[in-house]
Protein backbone atom coordinates (compact mmCIF):
# COMPACT_ATOMS: atom_id res chain seq x y z
CA UNK A 1 0.00 0.00 0.00
CA UNK A 2 1.23 3.01 -1.30
CA UNK A 3 1.10 6.11 1.42
CA UNK A 4 2.04 9.85 1.04
CA UNK A 5 5.38 10.81 2.92
CA UNK A 6 4.22 13.36 5.66
CA UNK A 7 5.89 16.31 6.06
CA UNK A 8 9.42 15.91 8.81
CA UNK A 9 7.64 17.45 11.90
CA UNK A 10 5.01 14.52 12.32
CA UNK A 11 7.52 11.73 10.86
CA UNK A 12 7.14 8.89 13.94
CA UNK A 13 9.60 6.47 14.54
CA UNK A 14 10.01 3.91 17.12
CA UNK A 15 12.78 4.41 19.91
CA UNK A 16 15.43 2.45 18.08
CA UNK A 17 14.93 4.42 14.91
CA UNK A 18 16.31 7.80 16.89
CA UNK A 19 18.78 6.24 18.47
CA UNK A 20 19.74 4.96 14.99
CA UNK A 21 19.60 8.23 14.06
CA UNK A 22 21.51 10.01 16.28
CA UNK A 23 24.43 7.65 15.79
CA UNK A 24 24.73 8.56 12.15
CA UNK A 25 25.49 12.14 12.89
CA UNK A 26 28.53 12.81 10.76
CA UNK A 27 31.53 14.86 10.51
CA UNK A 28 32.05 16.48 6.82
CA UNK A 29 34.94 19.01 6.79
CA UNK A 30 35.55 19.68 10.26
CA UNK A 31 32.02 20.36 10.73
CA UNK A 32 29.36 18.19 12.61
CA UNK A 33 26.31 17.63 10.80
CA UNK A 34 23.08 17.33 13.43
CA UNK A 35 20.64 15.37 12.95
CA UNK A 36 17.77 16.30 14.11
CA UNK A 37 15.51 13.85 16.42
CA UNK A 38 11.96 13.74 14.16
CA UNK A 39 9.90 11.87 17.77
CA UNK A 40 10.50 11.57 21.21
CA UNK A 41 7.51 8.81 21.63
CA UNK A 42 8.04 5.21 22.82
CA UNK A 43 7.53 1.80 20.35
CA UNK A 44 4.86 1.64 18.74
CA UNK A 45 4.59 -1.48 16.85
CA UNK A 46 3.20 -1.06 13.29
CA UNK A 47 -0.15 -2.21 12.19
CA UNK A 48 1.02 -5.45 9.67
CA UNK A 49 0.64 -5.08 6.19
CA UNK A 50 -1.35 -8.42 5.62
CA UNK A 51 -2.77 -11.23 7.61
CA UNK A 52 -1.94 -14.74 6.93
CA UNK A 53 -4.61 -17.43 7.73
CA UNK A 54 -2.41 -21.30 7.80
CA UNK A 55 -4.18 -24.32 6.28
CA UNK A 56 -5.91 -25.77 8.93
CA UNK A 57 -6.46 -23.06 11.27
CA UNK A 58 -10.18 -23.56 12.96
CA UNK A 59 -12.49 -20.31 12.38
CA UNK A 60 -11.69 -19.50 16.09
CA UNK A 61 -8.10 -19.18 15.51
CA UNK A 62 -8.77 -16.65 12.50
CA UNK A 63 -11.62 -14.58 14.27
CA UNK A 64 -8.97 -14.57 17.11
CA UNK A 65 -6.15 -13.23 14.64
CA UNK A 66 -8.40 -10.74 12.26
CA UNK A 67 -8.94 -9.33 16.29
CA UNK A 68 -5.47 -8.87 16.64
CA UNK A 69 -4.34 -7.86 13.18
CA UNK A 70 -6.69 -4.94 13.45
CA UNK A 71 -6.41 -4.26 16.80
CA UNK A 72 -10.09 -4.88 17.91
CA UNK A 73 -11.30 -6.50 21.48
CA UNK A 74 -11.11 -9.89 21.54
CA UNK A 75 -14.39 -11.17 20.15
CA UNK A 76 -15.69 -8.48 17.88
CA UNK A 77 -14.74 -10.24 14.82
CA UNK A 78 -17.24 -13.27 16.13
CA UNK A 79 -19.78 -10.66 17.07
CA UNK A 80 -19.49 -9.18 13.05
CA UNK A 81 -20.35 -12.49 11.82
CA UNK A 82 -24.00 -11.54 11.58
CA UNK A 83 -23.80 -8.35 9.75
CA UNK A 84 -21.43 -9.73 7.64
CA UNK A 85 -23.22 -10.95 4.91
CA UNK A 86 -20.65 -13.95 3.58
CA UNK A 87 -21.91 -15.89 0.67
CA UNK A 88 -21.70 -19.78 2.20
CA UNK A 89 -23.70 -22.13 0.65
CA UNK A 90 -27.28 -23.49 2.30
CA UNK A 91 -25.50 -26.63 3.70
CA UNK A 92 -23.42 -24.12 5.93
CA UNK A 93 -26.61 -22.35 7.62
CA UNK A 94 -24.11 -18.97 8.21
CA UNK A 95 -21.33 -21.23 9.65
CA UNK A 96 -18.17 -20.40 7.72
CA UNK A 97 -15.48 -22.72 9.39
CA UNK A 98 -13.92 -24.90 6.13
CA UNK A 99 -14.56 -21.25 4.20
CA UNK A 100 -12.01 -19.15 5.76
CA UNK A 101 -9.91 -20.26 2.98
CA UNK A 102 -6.10 -20.28 4.09
CA UNK A 103 -4.34 -17.89 2.14
CA UNK A 104 -2.34 -14.34 2.93
CA UNK A 105 -4.96 -11.58 2.95
CA UNK A 106 -3.73 -7.26 2.60
CA UNK A 107 -4.69 -5.25 5.91
CA UNK A 108 -5.73 -2.08 3.94
CA UNK A 109 -6.35 0.90 5.95
CA UNK A 110 -10.14 0.60 6.18
CA UNK A 111 -10.05 -3.41 6.97
CA UNK A 112 -12.52 -4.66 9.21
CA UNK A 113 -13.83 -7.47 10.06
CA UNK A 114 -16.68 -7.78 7.66
CA UNK A 115 -14.40 -6.79 4.74
CA UNK A 116 -11.67 -9.64 5.90
CA UNK A 117 -14.21 -12.39 6.24
CA UNK A 118 -15.88 -11.97 3.06
CA UNK A 119 -12.25 -12.26 1.51
CA UNK A 120 -11.60 -15.36 2.97
CA UNK A 121 -15.06 -16.72 2.26
CA UNK A 122 -15.42 -15.10 -1.76
CA UNK A 123 -11.46 -16.69 -2.28
CA UNK A 124 -13.06 -20.32 -0.68
CA UNK A 125 -15.81 -19.99 -3.06
CA UNK A 126 -13.43 -19.34 -5.90
CA UNK A 127 -11.51 -22.14 -5.02
CA UNK A 128 -14.13 -24.15 -4.19
CA UNK A 129 -16.94 -23.87 -7.61
CA UNK A 130 -14.14 -24.58 -10.16
CA UNK A 131 -15.00 -27.32 -12.44
CA UNK A 132 -12.33 -29.56 -10.94
CA UNK A 133 -13.83 -30.11 -7.70
CA UNK A 134 -17.36 -29.78 -8.14
CA UNK A 135 -16.98 -32.45 -10.52
CA UNK A 136 -15.26 -34.34 -8.27
CA UNK A 137 -17.32 -34.01 -5.78
CA UNK A 138 -19.90 -35.07 -7.97
CA UNK A 139 -17.57 -37.64 -9.20
CA UNK A 140 -17.89 -39.36 -5.76
CA UNK A 141 -21.27 -39.22 -5.14
CA UNK A 142 -21.14 -35.75 -2.93
CA UNK A 143 -21.80 -31.84 -2.59
CA UNK A 144 -18.96 -29.48 -2.60
CA UNK A 145 -19.83 -28.95 1.09
CA UNK A 146 -19.19 -32.50 1.96
CA UNK A 147 -15.70 -32.35 0.34
CA UNK A 148 -15.02 -29.65 2.40
CA UNK A 149 -16.06 -31.44 5.23
CA UNK A 150 -13.65 -34.46 4.12
CA UNK A 151 -11.16 -32.02 3.76
CA UNK A 152 -10.92 -30.64 7.21
CA UNK A 153 -10.70 -33.86 8.45
CA UNK A 154 -7.63 -34.59 5.96
CA UNK A 155 -6.32 -31.27 6.85
CA UNK A 156 -6.04 -31.89 10.62
CA UNK A 157 -5.76 -35.96 10.66
CA UNK A 158 -2.91 -36.47 7.49
CA UNK A 159 0.58 -35.87 8.51
CA UNK A 160 2.54 -35.10 5.85
CA UNK A 161 0.87 -33.93 2.11
CA UNK A 162 1.68 -37.86 0.79
CA UNK A 163 -0.68 -39.04 3.63
CA UNK A 164 -3.64 -36.84 2.27
CA UNK A 165 -4.96 -39.33 -0.71
CA UNK A 166 -4.46 -42.10 1.61
CA UNK A 167 -6.66 -40.74 4.65
CA UNK A 168 -9.07 -39.37 2.42
CA UNK A 169 -9.38 -42.99 0.75
CA UNK A 170 -9.89 -44.43 4.22
CA UNK A 171 -12.92 -41.93 5.16
CA UNK A 172 -14.15 -43.23 1.97
CA UNK A 173 -13.62 -46.97 2.37
CA UNK A 174 -15.18 -46.27 6.08
CA UNK A 175 -18.32 -44.47 4.75
CA UNK A 176 -18.51 -46.92 1.98
CA UNK A 177 -19.15 -50.02 4.71
CA UNK A 178 -21.06 -48.26 7.30
CA UNK A 179 -18.06 -47.66 10.11
CA UNK A 180 -18.25 -44.84 12.33
CA UNK A 181 -15.38 -42.67 11.24
CA UNK A 182 -13.79 -42.65 14.68
CA UNK A 183 -11.53 -39.25 13.97
CA UNK A 184 -9.81 -38.02 17.07
CA UNK A 185 -9.66 -35.00 15.16
CA UNK A 186 -13.52 -34.49 15.12
CA UNK A 187 -13.25 -34.87 19.23
CA UNK A 188 -10.81 -32.52 19.33
CA UNK A 189 -12.87 -30.03 17.30
CA UNK A 190 -15.54 -31.08 20.03
CA UNK A 191 -13.60 -30.63 23.17
CA UNK A 192 -12.10 -27.17 21.56
CA UNK A 193 -8.12 -28.31 21.57
CA UNK A 194 -5.50 -30.24 19.83
CA UNK A 195 -4.04 -33.07 21.13
CA UNK A 196 -2.76 -36.91 20.46
CA UNK A 197 -4.07 -37.86 23.42
CA UNK A 198 -7.64 -39.19 23.55
CA UNK A 199 -9.41 -41.42 26.19
CA UNK A 200 -12.27 -43.39 26.53
CA UNK A 201 -14.19 -41.03 28.40
CA UNK A 202 -13.56 -38.23 25.04
CA UNK A 203 -15.25 -40.88 22.97
CA UNK A 204 -18.25 -41.00 25.15
CA UNK A 205 -19.06 -37.11 24.90
CA UNK A 206 -22.40 -36.14 23.70
CA UNK A 207 -21.46 -34.16 20.88
CA UNK A 208 -22.87 -34.30 17.09
CA UNK A 209 -18.71 -34.27 16.71
CA UNK A 210 -18.62 -37.42 18.20
CA UNK A 211 -17.21 -39.27 15.08
CA UNK A 212 -17.44 -42.30 17.39
CA UNK A 213 -21.11 -42.53 18.61
CA UNK A 214 -22.69 -40.97 15.38
CA UNK A 215 -22.11 -42.39 11.66
CA UNK A 216 -21.61 -40.14 9.02
CA UNK A 217 -19.57 -36.67 8.31
CA UNK A 218 -19.53 -34.21 11.04
CA UNK A 219 -22.48 -31.49 10.79
CA UNK A 220 -20.05 -29.13 9.49
CA UNK A 221 -16.04 -28.93 8.42
CA UNK A 222 -13.88 -29.05 11.53
CA UNK A 223 -11.02 -26.48 10.31
CA UNK A 224 -10.51 -24.63 7.03
CA UNK A 225 -8.42 -27.37 4.54
CA UNK A 226 -6.21 -25.97 1.91
CA UNK A 227 -5.80 -26.89 -1.59
CA UNK A 228 -4.17 -30.08 -1.39
CA UNK A 229 -6.72 -31.19 1.43
CA UNK A 230 -9.53 -30.58 -1.16
CA UNK A 231 -7.61 -32.45 -4.53
CA UNK A 232 -7.47 -35.78 -1.83
CA UNK A 233 -10.85 -35.10 -0.90
CA UNK A 234 -12.09 -35.31 -4.59
CA UNK A 235 -8.98 -37.87 -5.36
CA UNK A 236 -8.53 -40.35 -2.90
CA UNK A 237 -5.57 -42.39 -3.42
CA UNK A 238 -6.84 -46.05 -4.51
CA UNK A 239 -6.66 -48.57 -1.53
CA UNK A 240 -8.76 -51.08 0.67
CA UNK A 241 -7.36 -49.04 3.70
CA UNK A 242 -9.67 -48.83 6.83
CA UNK A 243 -7.61 -47.94 9.73
CA UNK A 244 -4.03 -45.61 10.45
CA UNK A 245 -1.39 -44.89 13.13
CA UNK A 246 1.20 -42.26 12.65
CA UNK A 247 3.39 -44.22 15.06
CA UNK A 248 6.31 -41.73 14.80
CA UNK A 249 7.05 -38.97 12.84
CA UNK A 250 7.59 -39.75 9.17
CA UNK A 251 6.47 -43.15 9.85
CA UNK A 252 2.55 -43.26 9.02
CA UNK A 253 0.77 -46.98 8.71
CA UNK A 254 -2.21 -47.41 6.45
CA UNK A 255 -3.88 -51.38 6.51
CA UNK A 256 -7.02 -52.85 5.90
CA UNK A 257 -6.05 -55.80 8.82
CA UNK A 258 -7.45 -54.50 12.02
CA UNK A 259 -4.85 -56.93 14.04
CA UNK A 260 -1.94 -55.45 12.27
CA UNK A 261 -3.76 -52.34 13.41
CA UNK A 262 -3.62 -53.52 16.46
CA UNK A 263 0.01 -54.08 16.68
CA UNK A 264 0.72 -50.96 15.32
CA UNK A 265 -0.77 -48.84 17.76
CA UNK A 266 0.93 -50.90 20.28
CA UNK A 267 3.92 -50.03 18.98
CA UNK A 268 2.69 -46.26 18.92
CA UNK A 269 1.53 -46.53 22.69
CA UNK A 270 5.08 -47.97 23.76
CA UNK A 271 7.10 -45.43 22.25
CA UNK A 272 4.67 -42.77 23.60
CA UNK A 273 4.94 -44.59 27.29
CA UNK A 274 9.00 -44.82 26.84
CA UNK A 275 8.94 -40.53 25.90
CA UNK A 276 6.89 -39.34 28.84
CA UNK A 277 6.85 -40.29 31.96
CA UNK A 278 2.92 -39.74 32.27
CA UNK A 279 -0.12 -42.67 31.47
CA UNK A 280 -0.65 -42.48 27.74
CA UNK A 281 -4.50 -43.16 26.23
CA UNK A 282 -3.08 -42.87 22.23
CA UNK A 283 -5.52 -41.27 20.05
CA UNK A 284 -4.98 -44.54 18.15
CA UNK A 285 -5.35 -46.76 21.36
CA UNK A 286 -8.69 -48.75 20.65
CA UNK A 287 -11.62 -47.98 23.15
CA UNK A 288 -13.54 -50.47 25.28
CA UNK A 289 -16.77 -48.29 23.74
CA UNK A 290 -16.62 -49.60 19.80
CA UNK A 291 -15.27 -52.61 18.45
CA UNK A 292 -12.83 -50.58 16.44
CA UNK A 293 -9.54 -48.58 17.34
CA UNK A 294 -9.33 -44.63 16.26
CA UNK A 295 -7.97 -44.38 13.49
CA UNK A 296 -5.32 -41.71 14.01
Amino acid sequence: MQMNTPPRSTIRLTRRGRLALIATGAVVAGTAVAVPLLSLDDDEPARPASLVIPEGWRASQVYDAVDKALELPAGATRQSLARAGLKLPNDAEGNPEGYLFPATYPLAEKATPESLLSAMVDTANRNFNKVPIASGAQRNAMNVYQAVTIASIIQAEAATKADMGKVARVVFNRLGRGMPLQMDSTINYALNRSTLRTTADDTRIESPYNSYQRMGLPPTPIDNPGEEAMKAAINPTPGDWLYFVTVKPGDTRFTADYQQHLRNVAEFNALQKSASPQPMTASSQPTTTSPQPTTK
